[in-house]
């Protein structure tokens, strides 16, 4: 997780144009007397002329003066550029209602930026591009409107699929299972299950033919059986017998012992924000840990904090996707769908390993 707490890393940020570190530091240029935040499309400084300040504050006591570009010294131009994402967000919203989804160029030239410039700044504030901001609108409109009863082809269309085959390309990863049979609440759907004792109690592992599709934790098999029920409430849900007893033996080896890695296909459905989550999680060395902010940073939505903890929450796969490895900035536990003081055995586990 980058700090851009050194003179390298916040070098690089300028040169980059990371966006994510504005409001992190500011950067002046020796040879015109001007500084700027990071992010800032003004043409990018030579690196030896390049000077770094805490605050704006410190950058005018030094001599400098303010980017007429960045408006380093304005609050009001920040909240200006969260007004344009959100402008742009509801142009997504509103193409995906009606089928036609905007491009970055006609989105860029509505706010005034250049298409390259309005990417980032849109990444920054979302965590996503404005193209899979968009499909994450189409996504969750479909899916909304299934679970509503209404029939696949005409919720295809309504959620802004200009054809039927533009959603079955994409009909996996949206729902994690065919149409009709999400619309059915799971109805059609053969999920086996099975529950052992583990150090946290028991752990729950359901299967589908595509991998495992969740491991949950908790005090009773009774219990488990009973939530996964309620996530699949028409599905065909069988406990499964011997022939699952080595997958579950290795599941629950791997929840005592999560260093030695899941050799088992999984099969995990999210929304698009989610899954970058999921991704960044999935990177945080076992031993270690990390806050909601800088999870947030790293999907390049600092100011998601909350829509981070909320994916965590809905991780569906406990260990395999490491949430408990997760803090408050403060250092102390928060939230975990599987009860905090299996939260903190497992991380007193991983650091006794």
């Amino acid at each position: 997780m980058t700090r851009y707490d050194t003179p390298q890393t916040r070098l690089r940020a300028v040169l980059d144009r990371d966006s994510n570190a504005a409001g992190r530091f500011c950067y002046a240029v020796r040879t015109t007397g001007i500084y700027c935040l990071p992010g800032c499309p003004s043409r990018a400084p030579r690196p030896e002329n390049v000077e770094f300040f805490e605050t704006p504050a410190q950058a005018e006591q030094a001599g400098y003066r303010p980017c007429k570009r960045c408006r380093p010294d304005d609050p009001a131009h920040r909240d200006l550029a969260s007004a344009r994402v959100v402008e742009a967000c509801r142009a997504l919203e509103l193409g995906a209602e009606h089928g036609e989804l905007p491009s970055l160029e006609t989105l860029a030239h509505r706010a005034g930026l250049s298409p390259s410039h309005f990417q980032r700044l849109f990444k920054a504030r979302t965590g996503l591009s404005p193209r899979e901001y968009g499909q994450a609108v189409r996504d969750h409109r479909v899916r909304a409107a299934l679970e509503d009863g209404a029939p696949v082809t005409e919720a295809i269309f309504e959620a802004g699929f200009g054809s039927s085959s533009r959603f079955y390309e994409r009909a996996d990863r949206i729902l994690g299972m065919p149409a009709a049979t999400y619309r059915k609440g799971g109805e059609t759907l053969t999920m086996r299950y099975a529950v052992a004792p583990c150090f946290l109690g028991f752990v729950l592992a359901a299967f589908t033919d595509r991998g495992v599709c969740a491991i949950e934790l908790g005090d009773t098999p009774e219990a488990l059986a009973a939530s996964l029920r309620d996530r699949f409430p028409k599905a065909e849900l069988m406990e499964a017998g011997d022939e699952l007893a080595p997958l579950l033996a290795e599941i629950a080896a791997f929840v005592r012992h999560p260093d030695q890695g899941l050799d088992l296909p999984l099969d995990i459905i999210g929304t698009a924000f989610q899954q970058r989550v999921w991704n960044e999680l999935a990177k945080v060395p076992h031993g270690r840990t990390t806050t909601y902010s800088d999870l947030a940073r790293a999907v390049n939505a600092p100011k998601a904090a909350r829509a981070v903890a909320a994916a965590c929450a809905a991780n569906p796969l406990a260990v395999a996707i490491p949430c408990h490895r997760v803090l408050r900035k403060s250092g102390q536990l928060a939230g975990y769908r599987w009860g905090l003081s299996r939260k903190q055995a497992l991380l007193d586990n991983e650091a006794e390993e």
